[in-house]
């Protein structure tokens, strides 16, 4: 277990439930002493009470239990730490990307998410760029890792998880509108779309929390990987095949902020035998996880201080060429790393800006995907019971005599309905729901109706509307127009999308991110920073993830020595195509359709997944087999790896 990992970190904490089974199943059983006497008398003193082990909890063994629920459960983990990466990394020799069909030694790929990356940024008072250059410097340059350790390994891919985020957004998208259609649409990727309203599934916390207790829940859940989830499969399947390896031998570390993103990792569901080709001849081999090993911001400066490298003293300037090598794939290499195609349309991928929140902006996306789709159309924006909650709704002009049916060009239902004074139509509505608090009401509104338990009762209606408490909250809009208190007039089942996360604030609020009160951690100063609060900082944090802006944008060339070289930007020389949201749609779509038929890999297994409900096995008997729920617990960790 991490060292620095305690109840105290976790946001937004929820107390446990009613047991944790773990410790009652893994309890030895007790054999009865012989006694060479059967009536021999003895006195407490000379009594001597068994020694017991102590209960060791999994990862694994706490996925297959609901016992309890945290917002944080990577409390039960005992490894993903910085001593799992410096153990692996002194422990295998390092194969070469150019090493193709060797059996020994493990290649090392690393991804960053942006939020980890802001985290640093705030604690050294640098960019949001800046503090890319110095983890990169950490992971795999020559001042880095590599200075140390029996094989001196280092890190020869650092993927931004900004590149798959742009995928998921991308698809995300995709997904909503095919959900929604009500011709069905026949080009879906996926083969059983997830029900109205679609919740956001990146979250891990939020899908541990539904799965083991709101499983009613699981139909509405977005069938999208994250892209700490995409990015370990992407890298996973190019680099087996382009270099003719194992995927046991790639080894993929993922920074990210949030201790949670432990827990995803060791999903059965995101392991290699849910994408790898199944020959008739081949015997069953253990899965391999597409992430391996997690870490957070906090865990990222341990890393370095266990290792002796002062983090701050890294080099502020980007790896040279020597220094990295070109991805197998040319295409992929192109889309991952833009700085080294000169014919790139953007040498750097920006963060977004700040109306599409800090937690990657797939709500953003898919308003602006409306937006796009409908010229005409307005957002309003209004905020709910508290900051976290907000509410948007896209507007069409109503037609005159208000004819729904050429209200839009597109095949997609309307809501139908002219809900304020300039006499608009809805088209779209969602919400956000950040934290714990906020989420329970989101899924107790989604509960269906209880049954009728006498003869001519009435069945309860879903409690689908705000308390009328919400009426008296004055509402704030983001986008200047007028409007109503959060969910006012409509209820959970009129969304039509809904960006659920379970830290209050977003990701970059997220347990694993460094802290107000960590901020001396490798700091050379705290000047300014005595009697800040988390809030303060967390704002400073924000800042930092929203640093990339439009004056950034004259993107930097590496040459062969590592020397920085500016360029202007090229915005101005870019080729037509159509832009959502800063995203070249164009371009995302050909990736994704050059990685599947580049590995003989369907989309749906590459980048969607399915949920499973986790039932509790607290207070139930051994059944038939008699060994209660122990037997499937073992299974379960056996399957996806036997625990840590």
């Amino acid at each position: 277990m991490s060292a620095i990992l305690s109840a105290d970190d976790l946001n937004d904490f929820i107390s446990p439930g009613v047991a944790c089974i773990k410790p009652v199943e893994t309890l030895p059983l007790q054999k009865p002493e012989e006694s060479k006497n059967a009536y021999e008398v003895t006195t407490e003193d000379n009594a001597s009470s068994p020694n017991h082990a102590p209960a060791q909890i999994s990862l694994t063994d706490c996925l297959a239990c609901s016992g309890c629920v945290t917002s944080a459960e990577a409390v039960l983990v005992s490894l993903q730490s910085h001593a799992e990466v410096l153990n692996t990394l002194d422990s295998f020799p390092r194969l070469t990307p150019q090493a193709n069909g060797v059996t020994d030694g493990k290649i090392f790929v690393a991804s960053v998410s942006p939020q980890v990356r802001a985290s640093i940024a705030a604690t050294y008072g640098i960019s949001e760029r800046r503090a890319r250059w110095m983890i990169d410097q950490l992971l795999g340059g020559p001042s880095g890792l590599a200075s140390g350790g029996s094989h001196g390994n280092k890190f020869d891919w650092i993927v931004d998880t900004n590149a798959m985020r742009e995928a998921c957004l991308v698809l995300g998208a995709d997904e909503v509108t095919s959900s929604l259609s009500s011709s069905g649409n026949t080009d879906s990727i996926m083969s059983t779309p997830p029900k109205k309203p679609i919740l956001s599934s990146a979250c891990p916390g939020w899908i541990c929390y539904a799965e083991k207790t709101h499983p009613h829940v699981l139909p509405h859940l977005s069938r999208l990987k994250s892209p700490q989830a995409v990015t370990g499969t992407l890298l996973k399947t190019v680099l087996s095949q382009r270099l003719n390896i194992r995927p046991d031998q790639i080894w993929h570390l993922a920074v990210m902020p949030c201790f949670d993103k432990k827990l995803e990792a060791s999903r059965e569901e995101l392991t290699d035998i849910y994408w790898r080709p199944s020959l008739p001849d081949q015997e069953p081999t253990p899965p391999i996880r597409d992430v391996d090993c997690v870490i957070t911001a906090r865990e990222l400066l341990m890393l370095a201080d266990t290792r002796g490298i002062s983090f701050p003293m890294l080099p502020q300037a980007p790896l040279s060429a020597s220094s990295t090598a070109p991805f197998p794939d040319p295409t992929l290499d192109a889309y991952l790393f833009p700085h080294r195609d000169p014919n790139s349309r953007r040498r750097r991928r920006r963060n977004q800006d700040p109306t599409s929140g800090p937690s990657g902006g797939y709500l953003h996306h898919v308003l602006q995907t409306k937006l796009a789709q409908h010229p005409n159309s307005k957002l309003r924006t209004t905020r709910g019971r508290n900051a976290d909650v907000v509410e948007y709704t896209i507007t069409l002009p109503s037609p005159p005599h208000h004819n729904s049916s050429s209200s839009s060009s597109s095949n997609e239902p309307t809501s139908g309905l002219v809900d304020n004074e300039e006499g608009e139509e809805t088209l779209f509505r969602a919400a956000r729901y950040y934290g714990f608090r906020n989420i329970q009401n989101l899924v107790r509104k989604l509960k269906p109706p209880k049954p009728r338990r006498l003869p001519g009762g009435v069945t309860r209606p879903p409690r689908s509307s705000f308390s009328s408490s919400t009426a008296n909250i004055t509402p704030t809009s983001l986008s200047g127009s007028k409007t109503h208190a959060a969910g006012t007039g409509s209820g959970i089942g009129d969304y039509a999308y809904v960006e659920v996360m379970a830290c209050p604030g977003g990701c970059t609020n997220g347990g694993g991110q460094i802290k107000v009160d960590d901020v001396g951690l490798g700091d050379r100063s705290r000047e300014g920073r005595e009697g800040m609060s988390q809030k303060e900082w967390l704002g400073m944090v924000d800042e930092a993830y929203f640093s990339m802006s439009d004056s950034d944008s004259s993107f930097s060339e590496v040459d062969a020595e590592g020397d920085l070289r500016m360029e202007e930007g090229k915005e101005g020389q870019e080729r037509e195509g159509e832009v959502v949201n800063g995203i070249y749609v164009g371009d995302v779509r050909a990736m994704l359709k050059h990685w599947s038929e580049s590995t003989g890999i369907g989309l749906e297994k590459l980048c969607f997944t399915t949920f499973r409900e986790v039932k509790s096995e607290v207070g139930r008997s051994g059944g038939g087999d008699g060994g209660g729920g122990q037997e499937r617990v073992v299974e379960l960790a056996g399957r996806i790896g036997g625990g840590w």
